[in-house]
């Protein structure tokens, strides 16, 4: 894993902080005093192009509804297809809660 590199103790304490965020507005908050505006765009352009990969859309739709180059698009196709599997999980998780949501509305 490319995170392997950081300090273990560094990274923990990260994550720890992450998921002890509860709620939308606790991590719009933290990642707007994280992050810049240009490294907000960034994440989140690649986790639209992960998730369109996902969906199967092509290079062409994607590029054009995330603005993303042919590039980044490739990149992050490896790692969705060749990284950790994270992103099946997330994507395999959120496809879950809105299952159940929609069986909690009818």
């Amino acid at each position: 894993m490319q995170i392997d590199k950081i300090e273990a103790k560094m990274i923990d304490e990260f994550f720890d902080g992450i998921l002890a965020l509860e709620s939308k507005e606790e991590c719009f908050a933290f990642f707007d005093d994280l992050l810049t505006l240009n490294e907000n765009k960034t994440i989140i352009q690649r986790y639209q192009v992960a998730k369109m990969l996902y969906e199967k859309k092509t290079y062409q739709t994607i590029e054009k509804e995330t603005h993303a180059s042919t590039a980044t698009i490739a990149r992050v196709k490896r790692s969705l297809f060749d990284g950790n599997n994270s992103y099946d999980m997330l994507f395999k998780r959120i496809e879950q809660a809105n299952k159940l949501t929609e069986n909690e509305e009818e």
